[in-house]
């Protein structure tokens, strides 16, 4: 399984309010939410699982079961820094084929330059 997804909260911490005084490290002045997306990127490239991240999506490969578990620590490390968090997940479900994060890639650069 190939599993596309982006991961991003949104709303002030729990713990940050307006009257704690702290309201600085729960998102940089024009929105960036790098650091949560960091500490996602962070328990995929921990997990060991084949991934790849781009300016948009992380993707990891591995079976059902470890690739969910993954997107779940993922998803509550981000939840620690909003209120709420935003999740859009792709799959790409194909039994019996593993390697598919590079072969996909490595099919289409061939078509394209068969093409060419």
């Amino acid at each position: 399984m190939l599993l596309a997804f982006s991961v991003a909260p949104s709303g002030q911490p729990a713990h940050l309010t307006a009257d704690s005084g702290d309201v600085s490290s729960a998102a940089s002045a024009d929105a960036s939410v790098h650091d949560a997306v960091a500490a996602a990127v962070k328990i995929v490239r921990d997990s060991g699982l084949p991934n790849r991240t781009d300016s948009m999506f992380t993707t990891i490969e591995g079976e059902w079961d470890e690739v969910f578990a993954v997107v779940k620590e993922a998803t509550e490390a981000v939840g620690r820094f909003g209120s709420r968090v935003s999740l859009v997940i792709k799959a790409d479900i194909r039994p019996g084929y593993s390697g598919e994060l590079t072969a996909k890639v490595e099919r289409l650069e061939s078509a394209i330059a068969d093409a060419g």
